[in-house]
């Protein structure tokens, strides 16, 4: 399964949804955000390290996390909670983070010249 990530407008959002739904629905989990600047203060550099060091380290707790990236435990905690909100990582029963995503997929269209 992967995760996609997407700037769309909100109408275009509730569309693919429905679209999506009327296909029998989809494995994959769409995460959308109307602009690049919304996108890019939820999912910033330090939380793609955060998320990719959890995807190589498999299942751990905050601790273990931030040892492992060399960030304080605040900032982790801080950092999953966000991403845990957003679903792009899972905290289980017994309190270790993880990531249900194989891949993450930024999609982004240009605009274009009129």
């Amino acid at each position: 399964m992967k995760a996609i990530i997407e700037i769309a407008h909100a109408g275009r959002v509730f569309d693919a949804a429905l679209a999506d739904l009327a296909a029998g629905g989809n494995a994959d989990y769409v995460l959308s955000f109307e602009s690049a600047h919304t996108l890019f203060s939820d999912i910033t550099p330090v939380r793609l390290d955060l998320l990719n060091a959890l995807a190589r380290l498999g299942p751990c707790r905050v601790e273990a996390l931030a040892q492992a990236i060399r960030r304080s435990e605040s900032s982790v905690q801080s950092d999953s909670r966000r991403l845990v909100e957003l679903g792009l990582i899972e905290r289980g029963d017994d309190g270790r983070l993880q990531v249900p995503f194989e891949t993450l997929e930024i999609h982004m269209t240009l605009a274009s010249a009129a």
